[in-house]
């Protein structure tokens, strides 16, 4: 387990930067969004804040980060069949960039209020550059687990 379930919020996201950046140098955040690029809450708004997305953006690499939507222009949560053609979008860029390392958030589970098990199969398959929290080990026990996510 990376992280300290005994640290506050802020202090998770601090040992979270430390440890990614070093195990992976290219580390790329990839969190839920709004197709609208309203990054104001969440893991958008820590991707706005510490890995330069930038709003606006509401899909695709921005800054060190990979904004995947889960909510639509109006901010209303999108039909998981929706959720799941930007996964796809997603593992095929991921797959065509190998030396970049995707940490991927457990998008859809928070804000978009998806539950894990609604979400985390459709990563089934992702390539080894791709890194999940602990949470999504039962849907993807052969992909590489970092620890539990920050707010947890």
């Amino acid at each position: 387990m990376l992280l300290d379930r005994t640290f506050t919020e802020k202090q998770n996201e601090e040992q979270f930067q430390i440890l990614t950046s070093k195990l992976f140098p290219s580390t790329i955040f990839v969190f839920g969004s709004n197709l609208a690029g309203r990054h104001g809450a969440g893991a958008a708004k820590y991707a706005m804040q510490h890995y330069g997305a930038k709003y606006g953006v509401g899909y695709g690499l921005t800054g060190q980060a990979y904004a995947l939507p889960t909510k639509d222009w109006d901010i209303d949560t999108l039909p998981l069949s929706a959720i799941q053609v930007f996964v796809y979008a997603f593992i095929g860029f991921a797959r065509h960039h190998p030396e970049l390392h995707f940490l991927i958030t457990r998008i859809g589970c928070g804000l978009a209020g998806y539950k894990d098990l609604e979400i985390a199969p459709m990563f089934i398959g992702s390539p080894t550059n791709c890194h999940f929290y602990e949470e999504w080990k039962n849907w993807l026990p052969k992909q590489s687990v970092l620890g539990p996510s920050p707010r947890s």
